[in-house]
């Protein structure tokens, strides 16, 4: 089963693809998408959409895990961020892609044990779980790739056999 995970930001949108087996999960591919910082609002959501159709395209995902939203003490910050977050789901939903939400928490206490984990901490389980030679950089593509698994780790192992 392949999943895209996205960590929503404005700023920076994290990205971790894997292929996901029981015995030997491996990431395909993680990064971040940076819109221009002088760029538009609509003009960085616009980038973000684009760049994250791309990866759909490429890697032909089963599966969209994203960060749900948080309440923010900032209510434009949370706004954005919804938007960001928009961006992603509304990329999935055109290609027909399930979505599916996990807090912060509950990607850092699928990966790390605990919902108050560091993000080193995330970044040094990521590179063991998924083999990696270093460890995952920077830390929005590492929380991508732990939403990804946090997903891999909730689908029950008969609909994992099933390809969903």
């Amino acid at each position: 089963m392949i999943i895209i995970g996205i960590d929503p930001g404005t700023r920076v949108t994290g990205y971790g693809i894997i292929l996901y087996h029981p015995h030997r999960p491996r990431a395909l591919d993680f990064g971040c998408i940076r819109p221009p910082a002088k760029a538009s609002s609509s003009k960085r959501y616009l980038i973000i959409f684009e760049a994250i159709e791309d990866l759909i395209e490429k890697h032909n995902p089963e599966v969209l895990a994203v960060e749900s939203q948080f309440m923010h003490k900032n209510a434009l910050s949370a706004m954005k961020l919804g938007m960001a977050r928009a961006m992603a789901i509304l990329a999935a939903e055109r290609r027909g892609i399930p979505i599916f939400e996990y807090t912060p928490k509950k990607a850092k206490k699928a990966i790390v044990g605990h919902g108050s984990a560091s993000k080193e901490q995330v970044q040094k389980m990521i590179q063991a779980l998924l083999h990696l030679p270093v460890m995952p950089t920077p830390d929005d593509a590492a929380d991508a790739l732990a939403l990804a698994l946090c997903h891999a780790h909730e689908v029950p192992w008969n609909e994992k056999c099933l390809n969903i």
